[in-house]
């Protein structure tokens, strides 16, 4: 049976290096889930794959959809299952990998169907959620904690696209957006093997205020103000996006920006967490091992599974 091998966890753990180490391996490319590294305008903000990272191992959905494009979960699954099958004609096991929790389950367990929104009710939601002096998203965060508390532990809060769209689902079933999302799981023509790292908490952070650091050495103050005219595509309403676009809009200077993003980036590890965790089908990794001794161990859970070892 064909086999998928899903690398998981929360942005800044260090998935990329064992995602190449193990594309390797296996001989297979990498097929990115990750919602943001999927457009081409902003690389340095997702820490997207280097070029040099991607001519070692060959990549799908890095940099191939743009800002301006309406690009969802929904896409993302056709996409994927079509890529998927393509690929899987030609080998027998597959790597995966990313952080963004929709993208992933998109392909594990497929999307429910969900009940168009009435004009009314999309109209109301967006003219709160457009509210002047920031209270917009101060309201959307308010309704969301008090339509759909579940959904409230998990969603990216200053994501206004994501708050929006739970608040309109509620108000048309008049159910929590959260119960509506529990649909019968797709059954796909593929196993599926999910593994996700992890690290001490205090460790992971440092990891991730220092790779701020890093994207700020590398220009994401400039590819941010490049976008900067486009700050009201949905593609933009991501870490390290908004920040400095307040910046940009006087709001704060730089360093308070820096400081928001590594907070904000440290505040959706958390959440990542919380929903990789709910999964029973994740085993767990130490992202501290070395790279040889995970391999090892993914090899072992492959080999529970029924896949025969590779030359």
């Amino acid at each position: 049976m064909k086999t998928l091998l899903l690398l998981l966890g929360p942005t800044g753990v260090g998935k990329t290096e064992l995602s190449l180490r193990l594309a390797e391996h296996i001989n297979s490319p990498v097929v990115s889930c990750d919602s943001r590294q999927v457009f081409r305008e902003i690389p340095i903000g997702t820490a997207a794959p280097t070029l040099e990272e991607q001519a070692r191992v060959r990549h799908y959905f890095i940099g191939t959809r743009s800002v301006t494009e309406n690009y969802s979960a929904g896409g993302y699954e056709r996409d994927a299952m079509s890529l998927l099958d393509t690929l899987f004609a030609s080998r027998d096991t597959l790597l995966m990998t990313g952080g963004s929790m929709l993208y992933a389950d998109a392909v594990c367990n497929g999307l429910d169907d969900l009940p168009p929104v009435p004009g009314h009710i999309r109209q109301q939601v967006t003219e709160q959620g457009r509210m002047a002096n920031g209270e917009g998203l101060k309201w959307l965060q308010n309704e969301v904690q008090r339509l759909d508390p579940d959904y409230w532990d998990i969603v990216d809060r200053q994501n206004p696209a994501r708050l929006a769209h739970c608040i309109e689902l509620s108000l048309t079933t008049g159910q929590p957006y959260s119960s509506l999302r529990t649909a019968t799981r797709k059954k796909r023509p593929f196993r599926i093997v999910k593994v996700a790292l992890t690290r001490p908490r205090e460790q992971l952070y440092e990891r991730i205020n220092k790779r701020v650091e890093q994207m700020m050495d590398l220009g994401l103050e400039q590819e941010a103000r490049t976008v900067y005219p486009l700050r009201q595509l949905p593609a933009l309403q991501t870490v390290g996006f908004r920040e400095m676009f307040g910046c940009f809009d006087g709001l704060y200077n730089i360093d308070r920006a820096i400081e928001l993003i590594r907070q904000n980036s440290r505040h959706y590890a958390k959440r990542q967490l919380t929903w990789f965790r709910r999964d029973e089908e994740i085993q767990w990794l130490d992202a501290n091992n070395d790279h040889e001794t995970n391999i090892h161990i993914i090899d072992n859970l492959l080999g529970a599974c029924g896949v025969q070892e590779r030359d």
